[in-house]
């Protein structure tokens, strides 16, 4: 089979096509012929050895794929790797059909970045109503549902973040109140601003260093800082334990990875996003679909933040 494989760490010059065999199903596993195969941001850091599990090589990345199974169901799955091929070996458990109505790119959309946004509001930042919300990034994967879930959930206000005019533009047809420019000199005084003069309940950041740091001035009494990557690949400042006891601010870290298995974490929230979907409630970013053969370039693209949305291979192709 077609997959794509590294064989040494780096950037995206490091992704080639290869001809590998196919996986088999051990006990416990499905194998499942991939339409789709979601790419994450996460990949990015996965393919230069850099994400918060260590990679080893030789390599297929990828963590979710959308496709048939052997008896014909439409199933979206996250993989524990191997994505990014035309065949891929998955945990039944991590396996969900995907409803009528929905697309495998939206099913793609709601696997990582989905489950994600909703845990962001719902299980780490526990978000109650009338809160005001920050979204950085808004008009990424996580960012473009984490937005709308959030208004879903009755924030108060949900203030977006974005690097272009475009970007701005689309947070607030997703259904943002207030659209901010990304760039982070002067960002806790623009986000205050944009509250009405307040600071704000909740901030969902995933750029790290000078965002982070403006971020967490930002936050009001007993406001929470939900940190679920590093994009810029720079540090924030160290946060010391007086600073947060001395305004009741909380900093919480997010990996989707702790959610797998626990009861009540995976199949009730994928089932939840699925049929929001389905009726129309819940509208899934779509940014792009990449030949595999293109899958360093979808990687160029991403981070570069050329792109907006859900990125995907089509395996077919």
């Amino acid at each position: 089979m077609r997959a794509i494989q590294i064989t040494e760490f780096g950037g995206p010059e490091v992704l080639h096509v290869a001809e590998l065999p196919e996986p088999s199903a051990g006990p416990g596993q499905l194998l499942v012929d991939v339409q789709r195969a979601g790419v994450n941001y996460a990949d990015t850091h996965a393919v230069e050895d850099s994400y918060l599990s260590r990679s080893t090589l030789p390599m297929v990345p990828g963590s979710e794929v959308a496709g048939r199974t052997a008896d014909g169901r439409r199933v979206v799955a996250l993989t524990d790797g191997g994505g990014y091929a035309e065949k891929a070996a998955v945990q039944e458990y991590l396996t969900h059909e995907v409803l009528d109505g929905v697309t495998d790119e939206q099913a793609l959309a709601l696997v990582v970045q989905g489950l994600t946004a909703w845990h962001l509001l719902r299980t780490s930042a526990r978000l109650a109503a009338g809160e005001s919300v920050v979204v950085h990034a808004a008009a990424g994967g996580t960012g473009s549902l984490a937005v709308q879930l959030a208004a879903a959930f009755g924030a108060g206000r949900v203030i977006a973040t974005a690097s272009s005019k475009d970007k701005r533009d689309l947070a607030l047809d997703l259904g943002a109140d207030v659209a901010l420019d990304a760039a982070p000199e002067d960002l806790k005084e623009r986000l205050i601003e944009a509250n009405g003069g307040r600071k704000v309940d909740i901030v969902l950041e995933m750029t790290g260093g000078p965002v982070f740091d403006a971020s967490l001035a930002a936050l009001a009494p007993f406001g929470r800082l939900v940190t679920y990557g590093m994009a810029s690949r720079t540090p924030a400042t160290p946060v010391e334990a007086a600073a947060l006891m001395g305004r009741s601010r909380s900093v919480v870290g997010f990996w989707l990875a702790h959610c797998l298995g626990r009861p009540g974490m995976y199949r009730e929230p994928m089932a939840e996003l699925l049929a929001m979907t389905a009726d129309g409630r819940l509208r899934p970013l779509l940014g792009g679909v990449y030949p595999l053969a293109d899958a360093a370039r979808a990687h160029q693209d991403l981070r570069a933040r050329r792109t907006v949305g859900k990125l995907a291979l089509d395996t077919t192709l």
